[in-house]
């Protein structure tokens, strides 16, 4: 994730882009589409996080996030940073402590990134000419010294918060880390998988009489169509609302003061399958393909005329549905009724409108950057969330249409089984917490 400010009059332009889940691709390419919008934008601060596909091969990719964050900071787009955050979690070989954070690794991984699972990058900026850039795992950037602007960032105990100076990065056991929480989900939480990587990531910023946390997240996936279609809501759902309240619970806890906070990354929120499929098939007829010990094996769904076509066939890794249109028309909006996961937390977390297309499972095939692979029901698994307090925090001028952008990146590219996603805004300077950078339980050294 990434945030920007940028001052204008009494206002700080602040951006927040999320990128989730890079898959193999040209990095040329990559790196050409999210430049072209942050330079679009012009954002002060930026917050990245960049999420790992798969992680099956993370142990040895790991030597490859090096020239992935050197090659990001070193671009001309952007040379305006003359500050920067990054905070790497390399300690893959912790099963207790490592989120995955690390490219995944293929055969000609110098054309090829697949990418960081948790990179964080920020970037403060002192100067108006100059910007911040920050990323998850994190790299931080920010322009140099601005008269209006200065950034700093929380220690551990949230208590005080240091002057953001230079660029620097943090990895290998991420937990001795003064300036970020981290924490995994407990194991019983998805007993699935016998070694979880989901978690959070946690850090504390204030610029401009403005305080709050940007939390990177990576929630539980749905490990079987089969099992997220047998009732409504789906045990999956539950797993991630769990996981969820967990994360929310922590951050505003009694440990630290509470602030507004953003919270991005890949929840992995899926359509409500059951109902989903009820809409897709309402004039069709069910066949159910069994295995030997008579477990459900494949759903297969036929109109009941037109030659009993075959419209939808269901496996445990397969949602091969006949009119991907239906994802893509509109961008989705007909389906996000049956986007349900979100509901349960509306008094705690609020979302801006979103205008795009589900943002997963696209095909990792570099000819095929709109189509979406046979392999779940597209979803809107990427999404950048805030608190009641942070929402308040956004400035909508009566005169500005687009002072709010929350779309999605490379919608024609292939950029991977996810689709980045980012959310640009600005904030009054004092917003949110007054004083900030004064507080008494904020203090600067």
């Amino acid at each position: 994730m990434a945030s920007s400010l940028e001052t204008s009059g009494d206002s700080i332009n602040l951006e927040t882009q999320l990128f989730v889940l890079f898959a193999l691709f040209s990095p040329v390419l990559f790196f050409c589409l999210v430049f072209q919008t942050v330079q679009s934008h012009k954002p002060h601060f930026l917050a990245l996080h960049c999420q790992e596909v798969g992680g099956k091969n993370f142990e040895e990719s790991m030597s490859h996030v090096d020239n992935f964050v050197k090659e990001l900071l070193s671009s001309d787009a952007l040379k305006e940073y003359s500050r920067a955050r990054v905070y790497l979690d390399e300690n893959y070989r912790s099963q207790e402590h490592f989120t995955v954070s690390g490219l995944s690794d293929e055969a000609e991984i110098a054309l090829r990134i697949s990418l960081i699972r948790r990179l964080r990058l920020t970037l403060h900026s002192h100067s108006v000419k100059k910007r911040t850039f920050c990323g998850c795992n994190s790299v931080c950037f920010s322009p140099r010294s601005s008269p209006f602007i200065t950034v700093n960032l929380a220690s551990s105990s949230a208590k005080k918060f240091r002057k953001v100076v230079g660029k620097e990065t943090c990895s290998e056991t991420l937990e001795s880390t003064p300036t970020l929480e981290k924490a995994k989900f407990p194991q019983d939480y998805f007993p699935e998988c016998k070694w979880s990587r989901k978690g959070f990531i946690r850090t504390r910023w204030a610029m401009a009489d403005c305080a709050f946390d940007l939390v990177n997240i990576h929630l539980f996936h749905d490990a079987s169509n089969l099992v997220a279609w047998e009732k409504s809501p789906s045990e999956y759902s539950g797993t991630r609302q769990k996981a969820l309240a967990y994360v929310l619970d922590r951050i505003t806890d009694q440990r630290y003061e509470k602030l507004p906070f953003f919270v991005f990354g890949d929840f992995n929120f899926r359509l409500d399958s059951k109902k989903v499929i009820e809409k897709l098939c309402s004039d069709a007829t069910m066949q159910t393909i069994r295995t030997d010990n008579n477990e459900i094996h494949k759903l297969v769904f036929q109109e009941t005329d037109n030659d009993r076509k075959v419209i939808l066939q269901i496996e445990k890794k397969l949602f091969n549905y006949v009119n991907q249109e239906v994802f893509r028309e509109d961008n989705g909006t007909s389906l996000l009724e049956f986007d349900k996961e979100l509901s349960v937390f509306k008094e705690r977390l609020h979302e801006q409108e979103i205008g795009f297309p589900p943002s997963y499972p696209y095909s990792e095939d570099s000819s095929q950057g709109k189509q979406y692979m046979n392999t779940r029901c597209p979803a809107w698994c990427d999404r950048i969330l805030m608190s009641p307090s942070a929402r308040d925090m956004l400035l909508k001028p009566e005169n500005e249409e687009k002072s709010i952008v929350y779309d999605n990146i490379g919608p024609n590219v292939c950029m991977g089984d996810h689709k980045p996603v980012f959310l640009s805004f600005r904030i009054t300077a004092g917003a949110g917490k007054p004083n900030a950078n004064k507080h008494k339980c904020c203090v600067v050294q």
